[in-house]
């Protein structure tokens, strides 16, 4: 009698090496961020937080995940979708990951704000459920400041100073473009208009896309249609906005109120452009733009918002404005603040790396008691001065991209930097 276990084939459990490839596969729009690139990002963060904590702005670090009523109380649609959300294992309520902080400065506002002027700022990392734009990422490190408590412009000249001057000592491959937003005049238009939220929804879509020719012919069916078709058509020049507008909305004071704001902003920071130029000969400044008909923080924002782009991109990596920072625990609160995606400066940050040293394994392996002292003395001053020093383990423990190696001396006794040859 043939054993029946002898003809069978029997295939070890192994995992192809296309499997094992698709394992360690990262997410779309999930990165690591790498070495000199790691490098950069902490430099960044470190140096652009120092910056706003010596103006002032308290530094806050909000938890990653909290319940989603703080979270996303009074968040917009866009944010919802944007939360990646969980049950707490603990009380079964429902959590969020952030994709946000600016909510989670609001509650800290609530509960340690008082009611007076409050200045915050914050740096990590968020997670969104979806990328932002063709290439985005979904776990931006996220860097802002915050005003709260005060409705003055004066706070605005505050905020953008600061702003721009978080870039002025950067050495940046690329320019800067800042763009001067409000939304007060579209959303005052519209109460003039007495527009319903559809028609709102169809013209902000075409705002956004730039589509003058479906915007013009969807304004010829709507209330005070030229008014919005002026607003997209010559919303980059006000004095010729204003000369376009109808008599009845030119009147408005509201609408002439947000006019003269961004008016005021737009010539500050060209001032403050020059300034800067006349006392800095290198100084390329930030190039400056006005465009009333940018709606993207529309359901967010309350009055004057911005945005920066840099070189010719299309998507910014920081987004500001006016926003309502009112609740519950300590009634009107209006603030501005501005949020940035750190990340999105690293291919445009050039920045010198640090040296790495290679201690010779060789003299280490040949080296007595007083040797060893002398050579531990001289690895911690080159590390005090910025040198990154490897004592190897091994005579096969050989980093890359090494500039120095540290070796003793037998003819002078002591421990040498030399240039590592090729």
């Amino acid at each position: 009698m043939t054993n029946a276990n002898s003809s069978m084939n029997f295939t070890p459990a192994t995992s192809s090496t296309a499997e094992i490839a698709n394992e360690w596969l990262l997410p779309d729009g999930v990165h690591d961020v790498l070495f000199a690139d790691a490098d950069k990002q902490e430099y960044l963060r470190h140096h652009l937080l120092n910056q706003l904590q010596s103006k002032g702005y308290e530094l806050v670090t909000p938890p990653l995940i909290e319940f989603t009523e703080s979270l996303l109380g009074n968040a917009s649609e866009d944010l919802k979708r944007q939360t990646f959300k969980l049950i707490d294992q603990l009380t079964g309520r429902l959590m969020g990951l952030r994709a946000d902080t600016t909510p989670q400065i609001l509650r800290i506002d609530a509960n340690y704000g008082g009611v007076g002027i409050s200045r915050y700022c914050y740096a990590g990392h968020t997670i969104h459920t979806l990328p932002t734009g063709l290439f985005g990422l979904r776990t931006p490190l996220q860097l802002g400041a915050e005003i709260f408590g005060t409705d003055a412009i004066e706070a605005d000249f505050e905020l953008l100073d600061v702003m721009c001057g978080l870039f002025d000592n950067l050495p940046l491959t690329t320019q800067i473009h800042l763009d001067l937003g409000h939304v007060g005049i579209f959303a005052r238009l519209t109460q003039l208009a007495n527009l319903d939220e559809d028609s709102i929804e169809q013209i902000t879509q075409l705002y956004d896309n730039k589509a003058l020719p479906e915007l013009n012919y969807l304004c010829q069916s709507l209330p005070m249609g030229e008014d919005f078709f002026t607003l997209a058509k010559y919303g980059h020049n006000l004095n010729l906005l204003q000369e376009k507008l109808s008599l009845t909305v030119i009147a408005d004071s509201i609408i002439i109120k947000a006019l003269n704001e961004l008016q005021r902003l737009y010539d500050y920071l060209q001032q403050q452009n020059d300034s800067k130029s006349e006392h800095t000969g290198n100084y390329t400044g930030i190039d400056i733009s006005i465009d009333v008909s940018d709606l993207s923080g529309y359901h967010y924002h309350s009055g004057m918002m911005f945005n920066l782009y840099l070189g010719g991109g299309s998507q910014p990596f920081v987004r500001g404005g006016r926003f309502d920072g009112s609740s519950q625990l300590n009634g009107s609160r209006p603030a501005i603040g501005f949020s940035m995606d750190v990340t999105r400066l690293l291919p445009h940050f050039e920045m010198q790396q640090a040296s790495k040293v290679l201690v010779n394994f060789d003299d280490i392996d040949h080296a007595d008691d007083s040797r060893m002292q002398a050579m531990n003395n001289k690895v911690a001053q080159l590390r005090a001065e910025g040198y990154r020093v490897i004592v190897p383990l091994s005579a096969e423990d050989k980093s890359t991209n090494i500039r120095h190696c540290l070796g003793y001396d037998q003819n002078n006794n002591e421990w040498q930097l030399i240039p590592k040859t090729a």
